[in-house]
C-alpha cells in the first residue's frame, strides 16, 4: 500500500517517507542541506545529474532550480530529511563571526550544488538527531529548530571555509543588505559604526553603499522610517503616543512630535 508522509516544521526542516518513487522541482529561496536516510534520491541541475546515497548529504545553494527525483522499493522506501537556512538566522550568525577569522578572499561558487564528505560524524549525528522528533510527530521548539541550523552551518564551514562566501552572499560576498537589515533594526539604538559592522563593511563603505540605495543620509533614512512605522502604530490604535515614540527609536516625546507634525502636518495626539 502506497504511503506518503511529509512533516514540515516552519519550512525550516522536512522530513519525507514515500514507499513509491516521486518526483518534484526543488526551487527553494534558502540555502538548503538535504540529508537522506533510506531509498535513493537523483539530483538533476543545469543537465548534471547527482546521486545521493543512504548516509549522503548535499548542500543545495538558494535560488537555483533542480529536479529532484526520489527512489524507493518495498525493502527501501525513500525518507530523506531537508534543513533550511533562513535569512534572518544567517545575517544574526554572520554577526558573531570573528571577522580575523573571515577569509576574505573567498569567492562564490559557481555551482549550485556540493556533496559533502561522506561518513562525517558531525553530519550523521546531526540529522539522526531529528528522526525521533518526526518519528514521534512532534515539532522541535524554535530554540531547537535554531541549534540544528547553528549546526548546519558549521557542518559547512568545517567542510570548506571557502564557503562562506556561498553561505554569506546577501549581496555581494561579506556584505549583508544594508535596507533589509535597516528594516529590521530600525528601532535599536546603533551608531553608524555599529550598522557598518553587522552588514560586513567599514564605515566609509558603509557611506558609499548607502548612496546606491537611498538619496537621504542614513540618519534621515533611519528618522523617516521609524516615522512611517510611528504613523502605522498610532493609526491602528493599539498603542499610546509614548508607548510608540519609545519603540521605534525615538527618545524624546517632544522631539518626536515635533518632528511628526512637520511631516504629517498634525500632532500625533491628534489621530
Amino acid at each position: 500500500m502506497e504511503r506518503l508522509e511529509v512533516f514540515d516544521c516552519s519550512n525550516i526542516l522536512i522530513a519525507s517517507f514515500f514507499t513509491d518513487d516521486r518526483g518534484c522541482a526543488h526551487e527553494n529561496r534558502e540555502h538548503t542541506l538535504i540529508y537522506l536516510c533510506s531509498g535513493g534520491l537523483e539530483i538533476e541541475e543545469r543537465g548534471k545529474k547527482t546521486v545521493l546515497h543512504p548516509g549522503e548529504c548535499a548542500f543545495m545553494r538558494r535560488d537555483n532550480r533542480m529536479w529532484l527525483q526520489k527512489h524507493a522499493d518495498p525493502e527501501h522506501p525513500y525518507r530523506s530529511i531537508v534543513l533550511k537556512f533562513t535569512k534572518p538566522f544567517l545575517r544574526e550568525f554572520y554577526q558573531t563571526l570573528d571577522r580575523k577569522e573571515i577569509r576574505m578572499e573567498s569567492k562564490r561558487e559557481k555551482v549550485s550544488l556540493r556533496v559533502l564528505p561522506n561518513n562525517r560524524p558531525d553530519i550523521r549525528s546531526l540529522f539522526e538527531s531529528l528522526i525521533p522528533y518526526f518519528d514521534a510527530g512532534v515539532r522541535p521548539s524554535d530554540d531547537v529548530l535554531k541549534l540544528k541550523m547553528t549546526e548546519g552551518v558549521y557542518v559547512l564551514l568545517n567542510t570548506d571555509k571557502s564557503l562562506y562566501a556561498s553561505l554569506f552572499d546577501f549581496v555581494d560576498p561579506w556584505k549583508i543588505d544594508i535596507l533589509d537589515y535597516l528594516n529590521e533594526n530600525y528601532m535599536y539604538d546603533l551608531s553608524m559604526e555599529d550598522i557598518a559592522s553587522y552588514t560586513g563593511r567599514s564605515l566609509a563603505t558603509f557611506k558609499r553603499d548607502f548612496a546606491k540605495v537611498s538619496n537621504l543620509t542614513p540618519q534621515k533614512w533611519l528618522i523617516k522610517r521609524r516615522l512611517e512605522a510611528a504613523h502605522d502604530l498610532i493609526k491602528s490604535g493599539k498603542k499610546k503616543v509614548t508607548e510608540v515614540c519609545f519603540d521605534v527609536g525615538f527618545k524624546n516625546l517632544s522631539h518626536f512630535s515635533k518632528i511628526y507634525k512637520e511631516t504629517y502636518g498634525y500632532a500625533p495626539s491628534m489621530i
